[in-house]
């Protein structure tokens, strides 16, 4: 595994990369980091070269502020422009889902698959009644993961964390989801208590084609809580049956 950066206006994006073959991205979401995709890598590098992103204020980029959903995505697709990474695969968890719906509508010739993980856009809620939310959402997650959700939100601070919930919450994604031309998957935790399944299959229904796999018994850290179905869902929809297996 390699690491890299990238700098535009001041601002950092710190990742790492690893495997080889065609080009995988992922966007962690609100409190996240790269190291949320730990249960996933060994699966999707055995077939992609995987980019694990940490946002602007979150994980090795933290000392900054956060950027908001519309700035992640510009911050992004500078990125990919710079890598010339062409027909990707872009996978975003919660607002990480919420930033790749921006980025895949803007640049539909970059984005070849989509894969929208609990994703919000489509979440209307009050912050502090979103923040209600988070203790059950760790109730119904993996208990082991919940250290490493509670020191990515330390790393991260309070400001970045509730300048990026209370963005999410008033950007809409419901205008261009139409313009979304990418082959598209929506993954979701049956037991999602922050981002409800309700929402993914909304999600779904208003992207043309898309794909929906609800996971059983997971909840909104999907890929943490069922890595193996996570998994076996993406490389089924980006590969074909054979590399699920």
């Amino acid at each position: 595994m390699s690491s890299g950066v990238y700098e535009r206006s001041g601002v950092k994006m710190h990742y790492r990369v690893s495997g080889e073959g065609p080009p995988m991205v992922l966007v962690h979401g609100l409190s996240g980091s790269g190291r949320w995709w730990r249960r996933n890598l060994k699966a999707l590098t055995q077939r992609h070269r995987v980019y694990a992103l940490d946002l602007s204020g979150y994980g090795l980029s933290r000392r900054q502020r956060a950027l908001s959903v519309r700035e992640s995505a510009a911050l992004i697709a500078d990125w990919l422009d710079a890598e010339d990474l062409q027909n990707i695969t872009l996978i975003g968890h919660s607002m990480g889902g919420h930033i790749c719906i921006r980025l895949a509508a803007g640049h539909p010739q970059r984005v070849q698959n989509l894969v929208l993980v609990c994703a919000s856009g489509l979440l209307k809620a009050s912050a502090y009644r979103t923040a209600l939310n988070l203790p059950r959402a760790l109730i119904t997650g993996r208990k082991r993961f919940v250290p490493r959700i509670l020191t990515d939100a330390l790393l991260a601070g309070p400001l970045n964390l509730w300048r990026n919930a209370s963005d999410l919450l008033k950007d809409s994604v419901q205008d261009c989801l139409p313009m979304i031309r990418s082959r598209t998957l929506v993954v979701w935790g049956e037991d999602d208590a922050l981002v409800p399944l309700a929402l993914g299959e909304m999600l779904s229904r208003s992207i043309a084609g898309a794909q929906l796999e609800i996971i059983p018994h997971a909840g909104h850290v999907v890929m943490v809580d069922a890595p193996e179905a996570f998994n076996a869902a993406v490389l089924n929809f980006v590969d074909g049956p054979q590399a699920a297996g």
